[in-house]
């Protein structure tokens, strides 16, 4: 478990990296990567893996019940979750799940990686297609339009090193 605040190039290596090797090929993408690591960054700027001011999401990439269901029951999904859920020793349960994300990085990266690979429609190679991606699936209560552009920026650059 990486040390807190951490950064994207630490991300990149230690956890997203790693994550991405436990799913099938079919779903690892350098766009998925850049989107990805952009909503980690957005999300929780890599600082907590618990909502700030007592709020329910948890992981990086700031997850909630919802999401982590979603994930669990979509049919594209699904089967991946379970196999990377029995990999990484945690039972594929909403509950189960919600609470090992505050402390399993590779168990939030796989998700995110599996919320992305939800939507039907094809990863967008802009900073605007990726935002307007990351709003509806994420579906934050107050975005901050802001945090968005450095997020992207800096996954651009750590995945180009």
């Amino acid at each position: 478990m990486l040390t807190l605040p951490t950064t994207v190039d630490a991300v990149l290596a230690q956890v997203w990296r790693p994550a991405m090797a436990i799913l099938p090929p079919l779903v690892r993408s350098g766009r998925a990567d850049v989107i990805g690591l952009a909503i980690g960054g957005q999300e929780s700027g890599y600082r907590t893996r618990v909502q700030t001011g007592g709020g329910p999401a948890r992981s990086f990439w700031q997850f909630e019940r919802g999401g982590i269901r979603g994930v669990l029951s979509d049919q594209t999904s699904r089967a991946m979750a379970v196999a990377a859920c029995t990999e990484l020793g945690v039972m594929p349960t909403v509950d189960t799940v919600y609470v090992a994300m505050e402390t399993n990085d590779l168990l939030g990266a796989v998700f995110a990686r599996l919320l992305l690979w939800t939507d039907p429609l094809p990863l967008p190679t802009d900073p605007a297609g990726a935002y307007a991606l990351y709003l509806r699936l994420w579906r934050p209560g107050k975005p901050d339009d802001s945090r968005w552009p450095p997020a992207y920026k800096a996954a651009l650059h750590a995945l180009a090193d």
